[in-house]
């Protein structure tokens, strides 16, 4: 496989998911997108380790990493959905694009990695200067887009959590393996929440819903992810880095052209000083060398 292809195929998949995610829930409801997404994935994904042939381990170790990538999946997925009922598909990217500096903060804690220098902080006060300005806006202005923005921030803090433990778990498996077994995990807890909520009732689902439900299934839970882990070991972190600065300026302009989302000045000024301040996290620190 071409390496620029799957940086690009990358881009792509995060760019488009937050609209997908928006387009998937009409008519049929939030959490029949979320459930029905996660047992398409689950199912290809599995599909995909056996036609593989790639190690399924179930070990002590293999099971608490499976159950760490399903608590990130659902409860970090489950705030998504429903708060994107509330929210334009692009803020959600925006608002997910502090994730590496909660990771940050939270590997600094828990696995007490190096002490963050003056950079760090810099880039966590402009992304949190970001957040105050979004905060502040008119999108915010409703009560329901207020929790749908504090939704939003929890799935965050859910989603940097899972890869802060999921690190100090430290399993040595392949990420489709990995992948296949967090999925169906999650996918059981989402059909256990659909029976509790619904019963056995199955909605009518809406041409576009049933489309942006299989894309997510097949790209946004497997081909995105396997996709990135592919790009990741063949290229430089900051390189891949770049691509949380790309998404959520592309998310933006997707769901204002292609399902007429407002982008608010407000909007542009949190994203930019979010941008900014994850531009700034990530920098490198420059190298001293030892005199001989």
């Amino acid at each position: 496989m071409s390496v620029p292809a799957a940086y690009v195929g990358v881009i792509l998949v995060w760019a488009t998911t937050p609209l997908a995610i928006k387009w998937s829930g009409e008519g049929a409801g939030f959490l029949f997108g979320v459930s029905s997404r996660m047992m398409i994935g689950a199912l290809l994904a599995t599909m995909l380790v056996v036609a593989m042939r790639l190690p399924f381990p179930w070990h002590k170790q293999a099971r608490q990493a499976y159950v760490t990538v399903a608590m990130m999946l659902y409860g970090s997925m489950l705030c998504t959905y429903w708060a994107i009922q509330y929210l334009p598909s692009g803020l959600i990217s925006v608002l997910f694009g502090t994730t590496p500096l909660a990771t940050a903060v939270l590997a600094a804690l828990i696995l007490e990695e190096d002490a963050l220098h003056t950079r760090h902080w810099i880039g966590i006060a402009l992304g949190i200067s970001g957040l105050a300005i979004i905060f502040g806006s008119d999108v915010a202005s409703s009560s329901l887009s207020f929790i749908g923005i504090i939704a939003i921030l929890l799935a965050v803090v859910i989603h940097s959590s899972s890869t802060v433990f999921l690190k100090r778990i430290n399993a040595d498996l392949p990420a489709l393996s990995l992948t296949a077994g967090g999925l169906l995990v999650a996918s059981t807890l989402y059909a256990i929440t659909w029976l509790a909520s619904n019963g056995v009732y199955l909605p009518t689902v809406p041409e576009r819903t049933a489309w942006a439900i299989a894309y997510l299934g097949v790209f946004g839970s497997v081909i995105g992810f396997v996709l990135f882990y592919y790009a990741l070991k063949r290229v430089p972190a900051n390189t891949m880095a770049l691509i949380t600065l790309i998404t959520p300026v592309a998310a933006l302009l997707l769901g204002n052209q292609l399902n007429g989302e407002p982008i608010l000045a407000e909007t542009w000024l949190g994203a930019g000083c979010i941008m900014l301040g994850l531009m700034i996290h990530q920098l490198q620190a420059p190298s001293t060398k030892n005199e001989a």
